[in-house]
């Protein structure tokens, strides 16, 4: 698979890497454990390099997951993780401070079954505590080893050029795709300037995209989507007609809809590393067949004009959790 480059420090990576999130939590039951470790373990055949977890998912079971995975290949492979919850406590709270970050980074480490972390994101911004503090910490960890490279995830720009005047950035994580562009806005302008990569996740629009979703479906308890504004039964129908555009520029090339969807986010600039997650062979295989798929200009301009005609209805997040984006 081609290589990308994220951030101005070296951190080369496969064009698309792997989410591993919805194999511990956030979609239903957690596929077991031995299926996910030869999935994620088929990507590596595959020629993905780049593989996405984070300490909350599950909590903690997902690293664990990644790094049984990963340790026989580990010299072979890039692992991001994340901070920046107290994950010890109910309800999601952020913590960020520096002496949790360094307790979190020695949890990470022993989970992963790794020497250092390739990127490590602050999860979330927490307004308690000066990016500035959180990035002279991860900057500190990366002087001792333990860290390669500092992202951030879901950040605006203002804390972004903090972050990045202590520590360089090397990646942005946050959502983009087909039917989330708001980052086209002011993100993208950013993070070309400053010569810092994008790393979309839910670049399937958490699976609306692929076409298998339409108003009817129903998702098991547990999974996110239930409590999702974009996917109340209303929202998925007014929606379908971009999935229905999608579905016919697919069938004109010979690709599927998901190829599609992640072949547009890859012609969007070099810097840009999609991290579909499934949870089957089939799906991961369909996924990375899209970074054979070559995007004509006059497709990408059909694309385009079509989005231009298209208001999404419904948010990406519920109230509570919209709050913590983009600061």
């Amino acid at each position: 698979m081609q290589q990308r480059q994220l951030g101005q420090n070296g951190l080369t990576v496969s064009a698309l890497g792997l989410g591993c999130m919805g194999l511990s939590s956030g979609y239903g039951p957690a596929t077991d454990k031995q299926q996910a470790i030869s999935l994620i373990r088929a990507a590596v055949e595959k020629g993905v390099t780049f593989f996405d977890t984070a300490e909350i998912y599950g909590p903690f079971v997902n690293e664990e997951v990644v790094g049984e995975a990963l340790a026989p290949v580990r010299d072979q492979v890039v692992i991001a993780t994340k901070f920046g919850f107290d994950c010890e406590q109910p309800g999601q709270v952020l913590n960020s401070r520096p002496e949790h970050i360094r307790a979190a980074v020695e949890g990470s480490l022993a989970r992963l079954k790794t020497d250092y972390i390739d990127l490590y994101y602050q999860h979330r911004v927490d307004p308690d505590v000066p990016v500035e503090d959180v990035a002279g910490t991860v900057a500190d960890l990366i002087a001792e080893g333990k860290v390669k490279h500092f992202g951030l995830s879901e950040a605006g720009i203002g804390t972004i050029r903090r972050a990045h005047a202590v520590c360089p950035v090397a990646a942005l994580q946050s959502e983009y795709s087909l039917w989330w562009r708001q980052p086209e806005q002011e993100i993208l302008p950013l993070l070309a300037e400053l010569n810092i990569g994008f790393v979309p996740f839910s670049p399937l629009g958490k699976g609306f995209l692929t076409g298998a979703i339409d108003a009817t479906t129903t998702f098991e308890s547990g999974d996110f989507r239930n409590i999702v504004p974009r996917f109340s039964e209303e929202s998925r129908q007014a929606n379908q007609q971009l999935v229905d555009i999608v579905k016919e520029l697919a069938t004109e090339l010979g690709v599927t809809p998901a190829q599609i969807a992640l072949a547009w986010l890859l012609a969007k600039a070099p810097w840009i590393v999609p991290i579909p997650g499934t949870t089957k062979l089939h799906r991961l295989e369909e996924n990375l067949g899209a970074a054979s798929v070559t995007l004509s200009p006059v497709a990408l301009s059909h694309i385009n004009a079509a989005l231009e005609q298209i208001d999404v209805v419904g948010d990406r997040y519920p109230k509570h959790l919209q709050a913590r984006v983009g600061k």
